[in-house]
């Protein structure tokens, strides 16, 4: 639980005229304190340095927004985001609380007048980011204030092992020589154990209290699926599980971002793209809807969520896996704040592995920390795989225990297994003997015996192994070469080729052969009536000169759109396209029988649309 508690001088504390439990009636709304948070409050209070780990959703804000109020002088609060800063310091406000921030969207005049009521003691709290609390001349400016402690929140940025690390965050240990006599307090929600202790010695809050929150969500239930259709996978879990709900769909890249938020409008679900592309007032705007709204769902990068407070976020997807256990549990912990039942989803492929193994050897980081990097990103995969409870695996990480929940997919639906000992010897036979430098599609071939022109140019026909795997089908050796990647036995090659290699455990297997447990392969869920309806899918089946129309339609959208600078959708959604090329009205007043065309948008377009339906029926 770390060392004893280094106690501060009794004059930067305030008289108690309110006991943090009054505070917390007064300016809360609660009436008792949850898990450790009175401890850490008392710690802090009396002068102690501590490092607060708690589970998302716990009220960790609490731990240093109380002792700010029963402390002489002001808070520093560090934040890593400005709209988190505007969000705490507007909830603050709610509740009679005095905080401000000093930011780079504020104008010089709004920065003189922060630092004036920071100078004469008028608020409690200041929300600044590390790279201007480092700043010399800011440093210099508040040692000549009343300082009642220092908060560093998101603190797992601090540490090169963390998986959000931001070199600004490591400069903060000068607080420790420059500001001796102000406790500080370093809180997150996500460390596993290195991480932990890098972030504890790196802050040289060695003689301060560590409090360990636990990591257990209860009230969400993890699923993991292998990828196959993600489209119609996410529309069939929003449209059975969540149709009413707000939720967020995490993508890889800004390009999927906007194509799966377009199309799920496009479906008729209220979806915004947020990625780091947008222009800041769009995806401020976005934010916004999201934030404000009941049954929005905000599709993004993992730009989008750090210390997004919204409660009652139903559910969490990842279209692709994480980087890294951390970055799941920190992303899925968006869902059921509230304590409410809430849901994640995964989808995950082998490609996946592949494309982060790439990134991390294709980074600037220092071997050591590439090595770390890859042994995370295996632990995923392991989660990925497991036939066990994924809450069991997902708390072993990070130290933490459970029963099986009951709450997760391996859980509620026990997968089949059965012994893969001779298979995974099969296929580790199969990657040395061809070198290891091939891919899965070309070692499949290999054990199944196809005799491919690729297979027999390289003499791989004439190998022991050739042929030797037909007792499985393709989909069955996916499915064992995406566990031996899971289990560490088998990884990419550095060359970022898709090639496979023998890992060291690898190695150890094939030398002692022991039992090796497996997933079987499970077919694909088939695609429900529901889940269907996309453009690409109509309800209604489109004859050739319907589709043809369709294209037309689409191609004078996406033009609109692109002069606009707005996704496609915001002009018409794709249902609204299909009815179009149906009906094929002649007559602007007709288009108002269209779903999704209204008085304005008949306005602004109807004549554009009208004239390539006719364009289309003359050149027909």
């Amino acid at each position: 639980m770390g060392g004893e508690s280094l106690f501060r001088l009794p004059s930067f504390t305030r008289p108690m005229t309110k006991s943090p439990l009054s505070i917390l009636r007064e300016h809360y709304g609660y009436d008792a304190f949850r898990g450790q948070q009175e401890a850490i409050i008392n710690h802090v209070i009396e002068g102690g340095d501590a490092f607060a780990l708690m589970p998302t959703g716990a009220g960790k804000s609490l731990c240093y927004q109380i002792p700010a109020l029963c402390r002489d002088g002001v808070a520093i609060v560090v934040s890593p985001l400005i709209a988190l800063m505007q969000d705490q310091i507007s909830a603050l406000a709610q509740m009679g609380i005095k905080a401000t921030a000093i930011n780079s969207t504020m104008g010089m005049d709004e920065v003189k007048t922060a630092r004036q009521q920071v100078r004469k003691g008028e608020v409690d709290l200041l929300y600044v980011a590390p790279e201007r609390l480092m700043m010399p001349e800011f440093l210099s400016f508040l040692e000549n204030c009343k300082i009642a402690l220092f908060a560093i929140d998101e603190a797992h940025c601090v540490s090169e092992w963390g998986h959000d690390f931001r070199p600004d965050y490591a400069a903060l240990a000068v607080l420790a020589e420059r500001f001796p006599n102000v406790p500080r307090i370093a809180l997150t929600a996500t460390a596993d154990a290195q991480t932990r202790i890098d972030i504890v010695d790196r802050l040289s809050l060695n003689h301060g209290r560590t409090f360990l929150g636990g990591f257990d969500r209860p009230n969400i239930n993890y699923a993991i699926a292998l990828r196959n259709s993600p489209r119609d996978q996410i529309l069939r879990f929003i449209n059975e599980k969540h149709p009413d709900d707000c939720g967020i769909v995490y993508c890889i890249s800004r390009r999927k971002v906007e194509d799966m938020a377009e199309w799920l409008c496009a479906q008729g679900i209220e979806a915004l793209p947020y990625h780091a592309g947008l222009e800041s007032d769009v995806r401020a705007r976005n934010q916004q809807a999201f934030l404000q709204g009941e049954r929005v769902i905000m599709v993004a990068t993992i730009a989008f969520g750090m210390g997004i407070d919204k409660p009652d976020v139903r559910f969490v997807v990842h279209m692709n896996t994480p980087k890294n256990i951390e970055a799941y549990y920190q992303e899925t912990g968006r869902a059921g704040r509230d304590g409410q039942p809430s849901n994640a989803l995964m989808l995950y492929g082998l490609e996946d592995a592949a494309q982060q193994r790439q990134w991390i050897e294709a980074s600037n980081a220092p071997d050591e920390q590439k090595r770390i990097q890859h042994q995370k990103l295996s632990a995923l995969l392991g989660l990925c795989e497991t036939a066990n409870c994924r809450r069991q695996v997902l708390l072993n990480y990070f130290d933490d225990s459970c029963e099986p929940c009951n709450n997760c997919d391996t859980c509620q639906r026990p997968p089949e297994t059965f012994d893969a000992t001779i298979a995974a010897q099969k296929a580790l036979s199969c990657v040395y003997r061809t070198g290891e430098r091939f891919g899965v599609s070309y070692l499949i071939e290999v054990l199944l015996g196809v005799e491919s022109e690729r297979v027999e140019k390289f003499g791989h026909d004439q190998l022991p192994t050739f042929g030797v795997g037909q007792e499985f089908s393709k989909p069955e050796w996916q499915n064992i070469f995406r566990q031996l990647v899971a289990s560490n036995l088998l990884s990419p090659t550095p060359d970022g080729h898709g090639g496979l290699m023998i890992t060291a455990d690898g190695r150890a297997f094939l030398r002692e052969k022991p039992p090796l447990p497996m997933r079987h392969y499970e077919k694909p869920r088939k695609r429900t009536a529901r889940a269907l309806g996309s453009a690409n899918s109509p309800a209604v089946p489109l004859d050739a000169a319907e589709m043809d129309l369709l294209d037309n339609l689409r191609s004078l959208r996406n033009e609109l759109a692109r002069e606009q600078k707005v996704p496609a959708y915001i002009i018409f959604n794709d249902r609204t396209l299909i009815e179009l090329a149906q009906k094929r009205p002649n007559r602007l007043e007709d288009m108002l029988d269209v779903g999704g065309i209204g008085s304005s948008k008949l306005e602004r377009y109807g004549k554009l649309f009208l004239d390539a339906i006719s364009n289309h029926e003359l050149s027909a």
